[in-house]
């Protein structure tokens, strides 16, 4: 190990343990087992405009008798191609609940889905984001088991806990006990189960785990992980009469998995997963690119929705104008849809308590279900909507062509933001509420995560479908983007304040020289943009604009100034 690591290290665990015994015990399990994988040379490349991340799980395209990332590639191949950068998978690996939030084993990958073997040939055509569901393990793994039986290395992964301490400070995302009753050969024990009683949090208190999971990240990164998307990293470090959220030693941990994958997985980027108000989650950044290298966009979602359904770009554009862009190569994932519902608590601040309260509403109007989360002193408030994005956005009364208006400018705005987009695979593929799904398995979630049959999906994309319109269109912008220099993380955004209905603002690169308008009616009315620089040639439709355009209801312009 290089000493300019192990000096990394050492600083880093100093800060994590304040304990001289913990911090050597986990410096000589790191370099053991760093031992096995060769530094490497190498350093990042830059993210541009040409990233994109489609978001799915394994299986979300399936066909009978068939591994679904086997699915999932003859899909990606036949109707995507390199029109999108790389894909989010899911968690992949064997688990028992929470669909696949539960890992059994991180090292394996779910049979049902395939092998190695088919991750290793998906990472050929795309870059691949793994998850490293690290806040918390399965209570059937061999870890936890091993726990409960008192065996090494396992009497310390977990965190014992006296049921009758205070837990009134820590931050519950959901509405069920924080601890969970097991019994051990060692007699009763009290769990941390922040997400449920299946989901068991892992006590990085403990050495052998720290070292454990940092080898974990790097085993990741040589079986060709892109991205590692490190899932509810907030909770990762618990102290009672603390919040147990942002704590300083979560943000080193961090910092150490940064330092250790430069130096064993240099092409393997962090992303941070924090479903929190925007103030804690930048804090992922660090200082100068010493943590995450992206981190999820959480208010975009409950601010576009608010957006579109008032037909006020206010809120969003006063957002954007406070919006700080770090440097030094790191940049925000943008998304509006995924696997999880719409987030409330990232919009605190951002809309009033009424505004906010509308989006519940609307959700519940629109047909979805409100998740709650427990606040610690008997009361609940609402934590996250669980609906379709394309259904949040327009009721069960609105016209075919006014929801997918409204959905195809959403996802416009989406790909013209400063960062890299992320797609979800049900986004893209045009997908509406799933109420079967959510009704037969009795989970809230299951109302945006349809298992589409291929056969099905191919007729559907191939025939004149609202499917296959929306498909399209977001492809059809992708191509675009990707090749505009405007649009890379780098090039700068200014928004720009025309009237509420609209929703402007300028990307320019200073490098290229090159700026694109970016314009987007957010109402139901036409409406008419006009400014002195407004000149050049418009992308999404063509043709040329010269300081003036109409946008119909809930149209979308990129003009790229031309140089005359």
């Amino acid at each position: 190990m290089k000493i300019e690591l192990k000096e990394k290290i050492e600083k880093r665990l100093r800060i994590i343990y304040s304990d001289g015994k913990r911090e050597r015990q986990a410096a000589e399990k790191l370099e053991e087992y760093l031992s096995k994988y060769g530094e490497k040379d190498g350093k990042n490349t830059g993210l541009s405009e040409r990233d994109s991340i489609l978001i799915t799980y394994g299986d979300t395209i399936f066909e009978e008798g068939k591994p679904g990332l086997e699915s999932l590639g003859k899909f990606l191949e036949r109707f995507v191609g390199n029109t999108i950068e790389s894909v989010h998978l899911l968690p992949m690996y064997p688990y028992t609940s929470d669909d696949g939030f539960s890992v059994t084993d991180y090292r394996e990958i779910n049979p049902e889905l395939g092998t190695w073997e088919h991750i290793r040939k998906l990472s050929g055509s795309y870059g691949l984001m793994f998850d490293a569901v690290i806040n918390h393990i399965s209570k059937s793994s061999a870890w936890f088991q091993g726990y409960l039986q008192n065996q090494e290395p396992y009497r310390d992964y977990f965190i014992t806990c006296d049921p009758k301490a205070d837990y009134s400070a820590v931050t519950r995302p959901r509405a069920l006990p924080l601890l969970t009753k097991f019994d051990a050969v060692t007699g009763e024990k009290y769990l941390w189960t922040t997400f449920s009683e299946d989901q068991i949090d892992l006590n990085f208190g403990c050495p052998k785990l720290l070292a454990e999971i940092m080898e974990l990240l790097v085993f990741y990164g040589s079986m060709g992980a892109k991205f590692i998307r490190l899932d509810a990293v907030g909770f990762m470090w618990k102290e009672l009469g603390t919040s147990c959220m942002h704590l300083p030693q979560t943000h080193e941990i961090i910092k150490l998995a940064k330092d250790i994958l430069n130096v064993y997985a240099p092409d393997t980027r962090i992303i941070t997963e924090t479903n929190v108000p925007h103030k804690d989650n930048i804090r992922y950044f660090g200082q100068h690119g010493d943590e995450a290298d992206l981190v999820y966009q959480f208010p975009l979602p409950p601010l576009v929705m608010h957006t579109f359904l008032t037909g006020n770009a206010e809120a969003v554009s006063g957002w954007l104008e406070g919006l700080d862009f770090p440097g030094g190569g790191v940049s925000y994932f943008n998304f509006l849809s995924s696997h999880d519902g719409i987030g409330i608590r990232p919009a605190q601040g951002l809309l009033t308590e009424k505004e906010q309260e509308n989006l519940v509403k609307a959700a519940l109007r629109h047909g979805g279900e409100v998740s709650y989360k427990d606040n610690g002193d008997g009361t609940k408030s609402p934590y996250e909507l669980n609906i379709n994005y394309q259904d949040a956005l327009a009721g069960p009364e609105a016209s075919d062509g006014e929801r997918i208006g409204k959905f195809l400018a959403a996802q416009t705005l989406l790909l013209s933001l400063r960062g890299v987009p992320g797609i979800y695979i049900h986004s893209l593929l045009g997908s509406r509420n799933d109420y079967y799904g959510k009704a037969v398995s009795g989970i809230p979630r299951r109302i945006n995560r349809e298992r589409l049959p291929y056969d099905y999906l191919e007729r559907m994309l191939t025939e004149d479908t609202n499917r296959k319109r929306i498909f399209d269109a977001v492809l059809a912008r992708l191509r675009i983007r990707r090749e505009e220099s405007a649009f890379s993380p780098e090039a700068i955004q200014q928004v720009k304040r025309l009237r509420p209905e609209i929703l402007a603002f300028v990307r320019e690169n200073e490098r290229t020289e090159e700026r694109i308008h970016v314009l987007i009616n957010v109402s139901g009315s036409a409406q008419e943009a006009a400014y002195e620089e407004l000149k050049g040639r418009e992308l999404i439709k063509g043709g040329m604009v010269l300081g003036r355009i109409r946008l119909d209801p809930w149209e979308c312009a990129w003009v790229k100034e031309e140089r005359l």
